[in-house]
Formats: structure tokens, C-alpha cells, sequence
């Protein structure tokens, strides 16, 4: 079914990783955690492509515009667009950010078009990041995932953030609110290691707090570390945990 293609020096690619992350339940941090998977790739360099299903809005295209592409996941022809294309782009990992309610049906998808019996007999490497939220509706779905989990490196979960809901992004709401207040900067639509780092959008210099970017490295070095202790670099065939924020 798929194959690894040969690399400039006669060397063969490593075979394509997919790694999913979702939950049946909104509100649990899904793309929080996808935002920290990119980072930490970039960091890491390992060339990786996203998928966006929160269609047609889009909440990750929002932070890396540059390598997300939005999809539907529930039709045939976005589907295949991401599986597709799997040896036929130069990113190695491909992350797909799952929207609230699909990753059952997602997962189902995957093993009707015989995805999930390439990843059982290793010609793709396959990781599912189940978010799970604070009620015991999320435990009820471990069960169910679990029936698609043969072949694949399943990751559970626990966001210790994630008890607070807040609007759901909405442009037109969005403006109403956030306009009113002059000189205002959105902060979060940049990735978290370019908050860190002072930089906006295309890397000119911003002028973001401190304080915050102080917490936010803190926390985004927390969430590494937990990377680094599922050796998620070997999943993908990298060599060694790359440098840290702030290090060259």
C-alpha cells in the first residue's frame, strides 16, 4: 500500500508517521495539544504538515497558517488529501487535529479504507493523543477507541487545564468584542515558540509581556519533558531531543 521513497543519497525515507489527536468531547484542549506537538517537531527539525478538521473555520490554521490546511474528515475527497498524499510530500509526520465529536467516526473511517491494517503490519507509523476532560464522559470513551487502537501507539491524555470553557471562536463575535479596545494585540495567533521568542507572525520583533511568555515557557518546557519521556522522537525516526527554548 505505501512505500518509502528513496532520499537524494540513496538512503531510504522514514516511513510516513500520522499522529492523531482528538477527543469525543469538546472543550478538552485538542488543539492546544496539537500546538505543542508542532512546536516541539519545529524545535526538533522534523518536517511536519497539520490538518485542521474544525471545517470551515479552522482554530490550529489560526497558529500555523504556514503548514495546516483545512479539511472535512467526513468526505471522501479530503480524506484524500491527507492519506493521499502521505509519501508524496516531504514533511514526515503529519499531525491531524480532530474536532469535537470525530474522533470515533475518524478512527472508523480510517479502518474502513484500510488505514488502520497498514499501520498493524508497520508500513505507516500510527499515534492517537486521546485528550481526556475532567467528567467520566471521557473515560467512557476510552473503550470505544481503544476497539481501533491495534497497530497504533495510544497515548492518553490528562489536560489539567482544560475545566474552563470559554466562547467559541467566532470572527464576527471576536471583532465585536476585541475592536473596542485600542492598540489591542492578539497574542495567540502566533505559536507558542515565537511567543516565547518576542516574534510576530513573520518573525519581525513584537512586544509581548514578559511575565507571560515567562509562564508560557515554563509550561511549554513541562509539556517537552513528557515528549521527551515517550521518546515521541524515536516514533518518528529523529535522533535526539533538539535544543530547548532559549538554547542554540
Amino acid at each position: 500500500m505505501l512505500q518509502a521513497k528513496m532520499g537524494g543519497q540513496g538512503k531510504f525515507m522514514a516511513k510516513p508517521v500520522v499522529i492523531v489527536v482528538g477527543a469525543d468531547k469538546g472543550g478538552v484542549g485538542k488543539t492546544t495539544v496539537s500546538r505543542t506537538l508542532l512546536d516541539y517537531f519545529n524545535a526538533n527539525h522534523v518536517p511536519t504538515r497539520a490538518f485542521d478538521t474544525e471545517s470551515p473555520r479552522g482554530t490550529l490554521n489560526r497558529f500555523h497558517p504556514d503548514i495546516t490546511e483545512i479539511v472535512d474528515m467526513t468526505t471522501t475527497s479530503d480524506q484524500m488529501k491527507i492519506f493521499d498524499t502521505l509519501n508524496a510530500v516531504t514533511p514526515s509526520v503529519t499531525v491531524i487535529d480532530v474536532r469535537a465529536g470525530l474522533l470515533s467516526p475518524s478512527l472508523a473511517s480510517l479502518r474502513d479504507i484500510g488505514f488502520l491494517d497498514a499501520a498493524k503490519s508497520g508500513q505507516i507509523t500510527f499515534a492517537v493523543f486521546h485528550i481526556l476532560g475532567p467528567s467520566i464522559a471521557s473515560l467512557d470513551e476510552i473503550a470505544e477507541t481503544a476497539n481501533f487502537m491495534q497497530g497504533a501507539k495510544y497515548f492518553l491524555v490528562k489536560n489539567f487545564i482544560n475545566n474552563t470553557s470559554f466562547f467559541e471562536w467566532d470572527q464576527a463575535t471576536y471583532n465585536s468584542y476585541f475592536h473596542r479596545i485600542k492598540d489591542a494585540t492578539e497574542l495567540a495567533s502566533v505559536p507558542f515558540l515565537k511567543f516565547v521568542a518576542n516574534k510576530g507572525p513573520s518573525d519581525e520583533t513584537a512586544n509581548y509581556s514578559f511575565v507571560l511568555r515567562g509562564y508560557v515557557r515554563h509550561w511549554l518546557s513541562n509539556v517537552w519533558t513528557e515528549f521527551d519521556r515517550i521518546k515521541l522522537t524515536d516514533l518518528v525516526g529523529s535522533g535526539k531531543p533538539g535544543a530547548r527554548m532559549g538554547e542554540k
